[in-house]
């Protein structure tokens, strides 16, 4: 081929890369095509070497806006996460569920320790590997989840509201029992764990042993009720421990704020009724009677 249709039929791969809007390869072209002048590598490799550049280059944008849509509030990893600082905690047990094998089986995961101890960190790294599984992840705080979904019931869109929290294969709720629940909230955050019961996946961090969800729900029918469900198919991980946050500053702190208490989940409270729903009632007590045993896996 001489230097005239050479040159030709390097435009036209230009313009193709341009029409097929494939920008990193046609940024990488002209250090490829030297390369091949050099002989450091063939057709072959330089085909392999523009697409692989393509490639990466979309996924890396594909990561970047599902991060976004998930609404992380930071970019958190697990390599990032200092095991050694939480001894209590099994580093295995999280590579495991790093897996996601979890959302596979749309189990919920219940993070539960003091302030401090990593339990959001941990969520927001499983967050990020779900989303590089290519998965969809909504990360949101329980008070704005409820404040939302409050919302949402006084302008009559609270089903359509619902629907959108059920679409991502991952739904970590953030901040259970750090803040007070607005009256209606518990019955309203159980609509949202109904419907989402056995169908996706959910991660929920707690600094409330579930002894106390009727406090922190400010209804003991309620708190029944969401753990019935968020308690049937769970993996529950405990971290022991002193802040993480407060490492350097641990002598300024009363001597009995240096090592917290473990936080213990307790059994599931005994079941008292249902909770009042505007919508539709969904009995708990009916399908109760046909459920597998409990498979609450406690780490």
């Amino acid at each position: 081929m001489n230097h005239v249709a050479a040159a030709s039929r390097l435009d036209n791969i230009r313009r193709s890369l341009v029409h097929l809007k494939m920008s990193r390869a046609l940024e990488m072209l002209d250090v490829t095509l030297r390369g091949i002048e050099q002989g450091k590598i063939d057709g072959i490799e330089a085909i392999d070497i523009l697409l692989n550049e393509e490639l990466s280059l979309r996924e890396n944008r594909r990561i970047k806006a599902a991060l976004r849509m998930a609404r992380l509030p930071i970019i958190k990893t697990l390599d990032g996460y200092d095991f050694s600082f939480q001894p209590s905690l099994d580093r295995n047990r999280i590579l495991a569920l790093a897996g996601l094998d979890f959302i596979n089986r749309a189990e919920v995961v219940h993070l539960l320790g003091p302030p401090g101890t990593g339990k959001s960190h941990i969520a927001t790294a499983l967050a990020v590997e779900t989303v590089k599984a290519g998965k969809s992840v909504y990360f949101i705080p329980l008070a704005d989840l409820i404040a939302s979904l409050a919302k949402a019931e006084r302008e009559g869109t609270l089903r359509e509201r619902i629907r959108f929290l059920c679409r991502s294969s991952l739904l970590v709720v953030d901040e259970i029992g750090y803040l007070p629940v607005t009256p209606g909230g518990g019955n309203l955050f159980f609509q949202l764990v109904n419907a989402r019961y056995e169908k996706g996946a959910m991660i929920l961090t707690s600094n409330r042993g579930f002894a106390e969800w009727s406090d922190v729900f400010g209804d003991p029918v309620v708190a029944t009720a969401l753990l019935d469900r968020l308690l049937h198919h769970a993996v529950v991980i405990q971290i022991e421990g002193s802040s993480y946050r407060m490492r350097q500053h641990a002598d300024l702190l009363p001597e009995h704020a240096r090592a917290t208490p473990p936080i213990n989940p307790s059994p599931l409270p005994k079941r008292r009724g249902r909770p009042p729903t505007k919508e539709k009632p969904d009995p708990i007590t009916a399908d109760h009677r046909h459920k597998p045993s409990r498979q609450t896996r406690e780490f």
